[in-house]
């Protein structure tokens, strides 16, 4: 309800505006041109300003009536909801026309309440005999109240515009919380930016010289072209006509900059990575269909980039359950190892996007074991110094199996964690002697998960120790073997589980 009643008042501020700077101004140096250039007795000047006033009250109360008809839908989706889905569609569709609406009112309604009782009670003055003003000047004052509407309807259309926008973005946000769709004109084109071009540009080149040729013919006060003083009012006749073209001038650049700047930076959001965004359908021109477009073309690679994850996360878990079954004693381990890597993650409060290549770099941070020969792999009893030499190989052998892995910059953020998941945090792991934080985040993790899970699994030559006793000897090798904050957290959740159960 708040942004309907921002909505009024910028709507009833902008009339307002635009009324007194179009209105007041240009009409005001008219009517002074032809005041002064026309000997008007006391009398007359009564009678002129009466007849103003009257033509001015009849033009306010249309105006009203017609600003409220035209508000009636969206007063009533705002007040008392919009109903069915259709009904609210024709409402959503009616807020993208108020704009033209604005330019038909002061164009139609407010041009003609004005014009039509001033003339027609001039005219009726003068032939009376009441009022001695020549009938061509009543011709020249409504080309000029013409010109004028035309202007004003101008400077409006683009208020409104722009004020309509606020109401648009929630009755779309409207439309996800009571119907569970996206409300959208799908391309439809209200008003055609040719059109709009086209009225703009010969409204804003002609105004300057309309209004300057209507007030000569009222002879600019009466003063003589040899005059300076005739001079000085052609330069500000000419300074107001060119503002008003300057002003219409920047309302149309306007417009045509927000849309393209708006898809400029959706599109730098999809650029980023970013698929949930979309393109706000704000607009009832062409940009209308090149929102729709562009949204469509988002669904698209939103769908492509949905299935290309579920194949990468496929080819991940394939590669995984295959290093698993080449040994049945550790079948699941990557997966467990993953799990247990996932929950020191999250404990940690890693960004989404983190945890998710955390997560793979555990599923294959033992790939390069398939490298090695089987009876080295699987041999039961105590490794030689040489066959333990050649485990010891194999996660640069993983960094060089998934380094040929395209796109590489894809593989790039999980080949640390397969590198260095055997490193120590006092220096002494392999294959590199990193130390401390010089270890890469997802080998300190991987590391902890990886040990936890060695411990407490099968082997054919021993069988696994209980957690209780993994998790003691975690926490006494943190800040020696393991990383101390990422061991702490999980001996630590561990134990809170446990004391809780």
């Amino acid at each position: 309800m708040e942004v309907y009643q921002t909505f009024i008042r910028r709507l009833i501020l902008n009339y307002l505006i635009g009324s007194f700077i179009v209105v007041v101004g240009a009409s005001g140096i008219i009517s002074f041109s032809s005041l002064s250039s026309l000997s008007f007795s006391n009398h007359e000047l009564w009678l002129l300003s009466g007849i103003l006033f009257i033509s001015m009250m009849i033009m306010v109360s249309v105006d009203i009536l017609v600003f409220i008809r035209d508000l009636k839908p969206v007063s009533g989706l705002f007040k008392q909801g919009a109903g069915d889905w259709e009904r609210f569609r024709e409402i959503y569709k009616h807020i993208h026309r108020l704009p033209v609406l604005s330019v038909k009112r002061i164009a139609g309604p407010h041009f003609a309440s004005l014009s039509i009782p001033t003339v027609l009670l001039m005219l009726w003055s003068i032939h009376l005999d009441i009022l001695s003003l020549p009938a061509y000047y009543i011709v020249f004052a409504l080309g000029g109240t013409a010109l004028i509407a035309l202007m004003h309807a101008l400077i409006e259309f683009y208020l409104t515009s722009w004020a309509c926008r606020p109401v648009i973005e929630e009755a779309y946000k409207m439309s996800l919380r009571e119907y569970g769709r996206r409300i959208s004109l799908d391309g439809q084109v209200m008003v055609p930016i040719r059109r709009k071009f086209q009225l703009s540009a010969f409204l804003i080149g002609i105004f300057p010289v309309l209004l300057y040729s209507i007030v000569v013919q009222f002879e600019l006060g009466g003063w003589n072209y040899s005059d300076n003083t005739y001079w000085q009012w052609a330069g500000v006749i000419l300074l107001i006509g060119l503002a008003f073209s300057y002003a219409g001038s920047w309302f149309l650049t306007r417009e045509m900059e927000r849309p393209i700047q708006h898809l400029f930076e959706v599109m730098a959001k999809v650029k980023a990575g970013d698929l949930h965004t979309r393109a706000r359908d704000l607009f009832s021109d062409e940009f209308s269909r090149l929102v729709s477009g562009f949204n469509h073309m988002l669904e698209g690679i939103k769908v492509q980039n949905s299935r290309n994850d579920q194949l990468i996360e496929s080819y991940f878990a394939t590669l995984a359950a295959a290093l698993d079954a080449r040994d049945p004693y550790t079948a699941g381990h990557s997966q467990r190892v993953a799990e247990y890597a996932m929950h020191i993650g999250m404990l940690a409060k890693l960004p989404e996007q983190t945890m998710d290549e955390l997560r793979r770099s555990a599923l294959l941070h033992d790939i390069g074991k398939i490298g090695t020969r089987d009876s080295v792999l699987l041999k039961e009893g105590v490794l030689t110094d040489e066959e333990f030499n050649q485990i010891k190989q194999h996660p640069m052998q993983g960094e060089m199996i998934l380094k040929r892995i395209e796109p590489m910059d894809a593989m790039a953020p999980i080949l640390p964690g397969v590198r260095s998941h055997h490193e120590r945090y006092d220096g002494l792991g392999y294959p590199d002697g990193l130390q401390g934080e010089g270890i890469p985040l997802f080998g300190r993790i991987i590391a902890v998960a990886d040990a936890f899970d060695a411990m407490t699994s099968n082997r054919p030559y021993r069988k696994g120790m209980d957690t209780d006793t993994a998790i003691d000897i975690l926490d006494r090798g943190r800040g020696t073997q393991w990383d101390p904050y990422f061991a702490g957290l999980f001996v630590k959740d561990y134990r809170q589980k446990k004391d809780l159960s």
